[in-house]
């Protein structure tokens, strides 16, 4: 019944910074890491909140809050200047050379899209089912559908607050042109007071994990291999076993999005905004994968890892200058692959807007894709939570695999019910 409700836009409105000085009333160029993902989607991530108690001299709190909310945006626009801005492409003709390139005007910064709606639905109706209900999630966030080289004429960023019957979804989409990950965590903590998939949340313990590392680094007699890449190693090796159809000689890689800031040497400052990620990766047949224990695997992610070094980084970037390329979402993913992206690094439940702490996080239908998996840290600390994304088969038999579901751990949002 839920994956009927119509999701009510109630307002729209363009939010602009608070005040621009005239030193950062400019145009900023784009690095190659921010130009070859003018072919992707935006990146859509949002938070789902307990309703707040009204304040006792609230007459309309749902319009204290919104105004709340489009206050403090307008006010973090003022550190975060680009996300108001639009894309801008330069033509450059000068025989026999021509070249195109394209900067971020903040000069008239056209604003952040800011969107109130109202859907009937409730926290259990978002968070019970056993397979996310896209139909619903999904309505949550603007800019559907968007890819970055959309932001010529779309907001580089949008904000969507959808009051649910018990709480309410802070959604925003942001392109990816302008910022990875990393950046766009930096900027919701700032901001403070394909539908044949299913996507499911697997939340795993801070002990499932301790004793998932521990046998990866024993069977390998080492130390090093760490926890997100111990357990990369069993998503990779059972979500193969769940494809069934794949046969033993096909090749398989499991992809990292990693990011480059303390890669560099000197690093670059956390605080960078930006793209600054790369993807690393392991590959094996098939039948080498499900042959071996999830010690060779982790170690091969290990390996693959440790050898991306500050060399390599500034490989990358000379070999763009000399063949510039941007990403096409279609040769981006690999039936046959897994590809690890978000990290349980991001500081998601550090947002507070004076409600508390967020009861979970979700995602847009941006960027998912047959074996697409978003790592988050999960409510209570030393946990993860890892949101799948599979075809219907291979869901089902990821689900009944043995291996998987003996270290997934019952989630918090269950424990509540």
């Amino acid at each position: 019944m839920a994956n009927q409700v119509v999701v009510r836009h109630i307002s729209r409105c363009s939010i602009k910074p608070e005040f621009v000085s005239d030193e950062s009333n400019k145009s900023f160029h784009l690095n190659p890491w921010d130009i070859s993902m003018i072919s992707t989607h935006y990146i859509q991530k949002g938070l789902l909140f307990p309703k707040p108690p009204p304040a006792t001299n609230d007459n309309d709190p749902s319009i204290t809050i919104i105004n709340h909310l489009k206050d403090s945006l307008s006010r973090t626009l003022v550190h975060f200047l680009p996300l108001a801005g639009q894309l801008v492409t330069h033509k450059h003709d000068d025989p026999p050379s021509y070249s195109i390139s394209i900067s971020l005007d903040c000069k008239n910064a056209p604003g952040v899209d800011f969107i109130h709606a109202i859907a009937d639905v409730t926290t259990s109706d978002v968070l019970s089912p056993v397979y996310v209900p896209l139909i619903v999630v999904q309505s949550f966030f603007p800019l559907n559908k968007a890819v970055n080289h959309d932001g010529h004429t779309l907001p580089l960023l949008a904000v969507q607050v959808t009051e649910i019957l018990d709480g309410i979804f802070i959604a925003c989409s942001l392109n990816h042109v302008v910022g990875d990950g990393t950046s766009y965590w930096n900027f919701f903590n700032a901001y403070q007071p394909r539908v044949a998939l299913r996507d499911k949340f697997f939340h795993f313990s801070s002990q499932s994990i301790a004793r998932l590392k521990a046998k990866a680094n024993s069977e390998c007699n080492t130390t090093t291999i760490s926890s997100l890449q111990a357990l990369s190693a069993l998503v990779w090796r059972c979500v193969t076993r769940s494809r069934r159809h794949l046969p033993s000689h096909q090749k398989t890689s499991c992809r990292f999005a990693i990011n480059n800031r303390s890669r560099l040497n000197p690093p670059l400052s956390p605080d960078y905004f930006g793209n600054f990620i790369q993807t690393v990766s392991a590959t094996a047949t098939v039948g080498e994968l499900l042959s071996h224990g999830i010690g060779w695997a982790a170690l091969l992610l290990h390996e693959a890892v440790n050898d991306h070094t500050d060399s390599k980084v500034r490989g990358w970037l000379e070999a763009w200058m000399m063949n510039p390329f941007i990403y096409q979402p279609g040769n981006l993913f690999d039936p046959c692959s897994v590809l690890m992206a978000s990290s349980p690094r991001f500081d998601m439940y550090g947002c507070d807007f004076g409600w508390g702490k967020a009861e979970a996080v979700r995602s847009g239908s941006a960027n998912k894709f047959d074996g697409g998996v978003y790592s988050y840290p999960g409510r209570i600390g030393g946990t993860v939570d890892l949101e799948v994304s599979l075809p219907p088969e291979s869901m089902k038999a990821l689900e009944s695999d043995t291996e998987f579901m003996e270290v997934v751990s019952p989630s918090h949002y269950h424990r509540m019910n």
